[in-house]
């Protein structure tokens, strides 16, 4: 969701080539789901990249309540991993196995995958 962040230029892809899904925090939600579940079903997409991000406002605000209910989190790559871990077994995704995460830093440019 970060407006500092263009993942066609993070990711080498040119306008047409991906479905691009942004949210707050790029976690994997039930929202998130359904839609790649609509690209895969529908339009027969067969690989996810999740792609959050250093710096993220929600990275580290699990102690306010306000952030915390918007899904807020401690643990960067865990909570990647974790999300990784969500799409891997989600049964209204046929293509599971090309599934791959990445953290980017805005500061540096830096892509490094995880997860």
């Amino acid at each position: 969701m970060d407006a500092r962040l263009n993942p066609y230029d993070i990711l080498g892809l040119e306008a047409g080539d991906a479905h691009i899904i942004r949210n707050a925090g790029g976690l994997v939600t039930d929202d998130a789901i359904r839609s790649l579940a609509a690209s895969q079903q529908l339009l027969e997409t067969e690989e996810i990249v999740v792609v959050m991000h250093e710096d993220c406002g929600l990275h580290n605000g699990d102690a306010d309540e306000q952030l915390r209910s918007l899904g807020a989190f401690a643990d960067l790559e865990g909570t990647l991993r974790e999300g990784i871990a969500r799409l891997r077994a989600c049964p209204e995704l046929p293509a599971r196995d090309r599934i791959r995460g990445y953290i980017f830093d805005p500061a540096t440019g830096a892509l490094r995958e995880a997860g």
